[in-house]
């Protein structure tokens, strides 16, 4: 049987292919890594998440090699010996069944960073081959058909909207957000309230949230979450194969023939179609074009400008934290502090661009949320007193109710540019395989100084709105380490095939077949989360694709 179209991987890149090119008729499969997983196999086990890897694959079957760049020399690092795993969502839908959903749009001046912010040294920054406007109607398509609750406010710098507002009211949030609002107004700060892709009210034939407080790791149980399996691929007729592991792509040289993949007994299996789309995750989608090799791209498929894996970027920033401590509050603000379940759903975006001395610095986003509600990690943090002994026994109890009961944890998350480098990229190992035989990812891990300086810019104006808010043992951390669930490039989209892997409409340069759509294509990231505009893009590709098919 020959496929129309032929998605490999059912994330937030993946599942917009899927849903639109299924429902306009054509025939499309999806190969999935992982199992199809849906509300009711989603509870909240801390235990499985948090020590088991329900939802990832365990290091020792499938590991990465991790090549680590500091004080001018590289350090190679085992990821099952180190436990230090890239891995994220492995299962329909992805990582995007476990995001928070904190949607923020890229700004029209994320599109030309080079442009308006100049050359950085030792940094390969590019302006995108698209701008703002181009995407501006399919963020609006995912707000729309995925589920984006929240309220537009005007702020400095708010980007050009198709629409008003979002299509559904703003969710439930916690009283302390009155005083992170007071606390701005008297900084001079513009509070804003942080759009999420969970839905406030039954819609979309889902049900609304019901406030757990256990949205970032975990599953939804109610739909209320905008994951591509929830939202997208179980709306849709695509056919879905679970268990399937593709390790190559096969070509005649103009064309991607067919994709070999193994299921869960490691047998292999092929799959034809007219046309494929590879959206894996970013490391992932490398690593199979790196691992694709024939007479006619002997380093690797779509590889001619010898560009695949290559600037590889994250998510930089860092995160932050304050404690609100019953000692210094009154009894309505200890019951307001205690409100269980709701969402502290506030942003900063005032120094999404700053100046500094005579330069004009790109800044980002900063997010706050209340810590997680696992308690297995809240727990850990009081096991040492201060002084740096152990904690135990009765004392330990106490310690820790007393914390949880009596005590509440605002957190903050920073957000900016992850530049590109030459440091910075995706390869493989020839000499380490997976459990499937096929040579693992080797991830190369290196970030540029200018990285740490915004974040330290931004984390900064957090700490004054805790300050100012009445908070304790507030602490900061800002630092080139490398958030997994945040990771995008390494198929960059251009114009020019010498410099980059994709056109501008994701289609590779050198196959008239093959597109990538998931975060591979970013040049740049923009300083918020990446899951929204992955979405759009991917909508956008699917829009591209149904014309190839047409013509």
């Amino acid at each position: 049987m020959v496929y129309d179209v032929c998605v490999i991987g059912s994330g937030a890149g993946g599942a917009p292919i899927a849903y639109e090119l299924s429902r306009a008729g054509y025939n499309v499969v999806v190969l999935e890594k992982g199992e199809y997983y849906r509300e009711e196999d989603f509870d909240k086990d801390e235990v499985a998440v948090c020590r088991r890897e329900k939802f990832t694959p365990p290091l020792r079957e499938q590991k990465h090699i991790i090549n680590e760049y500091e004080d001018g020399k590289w350090t190679r690092y085992d990821g099952e010996e180190y436990n230090w795993s890239f891995w994220n969502g492995s299962m329909v839908g992805g990582s995007s069944n476990l995001m928070s959903g904190y949607f923020h749009r890229m700004k029209p001046n994320d599109f030309r960073l080079r442009s308006v912010y100049g050359e950085i040294e030792g940094a390969n920054v590019l302006d995108w081959p698209i701008n703002y406007d181009e995407l501006e109607p399919y963020y609006d398509k995912v707000e729309r058909v995925v589920g984006v609750s929240g309220k537009v406010v005007s702020h400095s710098f708010l980007e050009p909207r198709g629409t008003k507002d979002f299509p559904y009211p703003p969710l439930q949030e916690n009283k302390v957000t009155r005083w992170f609002d007071a606390a701005c107004s008297d900084l001079g700060y513009e509070s804003i309230p942080t759009p999420r892709a969970i839905l406030s009210q039954d819609a979309l034939n889902r049900h609304g949230c019901y406030y757990s407080n256990f949205c970032g790791s975990y599953g939804c149980a109610s739909g209320a979450k905008g994951s591509a399996r929830a939202a997208l691929l179980q709306k849709s007729p695509t056919k879905i194969i679970t268990d399937a592991f593709v390790y190559k792509l096969e070509s005649n040289g103009k064309k991607i023939t067919r994709a070999y993949y193994k299921n869960s007994f490691g047998i292999s299996k092929v799959v034809n179609a007219r046309i494929f789309v590879v959206a894996a995750q970013a490391i992932e989608t490398s690593r199979l074009l790196l691992n694709s090799k024939d007479r006619y791209f002997p380093n690797g498929m779509a590889n001619s400008s010898g560009q695949v894996g290559k600037n590889l970027i994250f998510s930089a920033g860092g995160s932050g934290s304050g404690r609100f401590v019953f000692e210094k509050l009154t009894p309505q603000q200890q019951q307001e502090l205690m409100e269980v379940g709701v969402f502290f759903n506030r942003s900063l975006q005032q120094w999404y661009e700053y100046e500094d001395g005579d330069k004009q610095y790109k800044g980002g986003t900063i997010d706050f949320l209340f810590e997680h509600q696992n308690i297995i990690s809240r727990a850990n943090k009081e096991i040492y007193s201060d002084d740096g002994s152990l904690v135990w026994g009765e004392a330990l109890m106490e310690k820790v109710h007393k914390r949880i009961t009596q005590s509440r944890v605002l957190t903050f998350e920073v957000f900016n540019d992850w530049l590109p480098t030459d440091k910075c990229f995706v390869s493989i190992d020839e000499n380490v395989k997976d459990k499937f035989g096929t040579p693992v990812g080797v991830i190369n891990l290196y970030g540029h100084p200018h990285d740490l300086k915004v974040g330290e810019h931004l984390a900064k104006k957090a700490v004054k709105v805790l300050q100012k808010m009445g908070a304790v043992e507030i602490e900061y951390n800002i630092s080139s380490a490398p958030p997994p669930n945040l990771v995008a490039g390494g198929c960059r989209f251009g114009d020019d095939p010498k410099t980059s892997v994709l056109d501008k409409n994701c289609k590779a340069h050198d196959l008239q077949n093959l597109y990538v759509s998931d975060a591979s294509f970013m040049p740049t990231g923009g300083s918020v989360p990446y899951t929204w505009t992955i979405y759009a893009n991917a909508f956008r590709v699917a829009d591209a694709i149904i014309k190839q098919l047409h013509g």
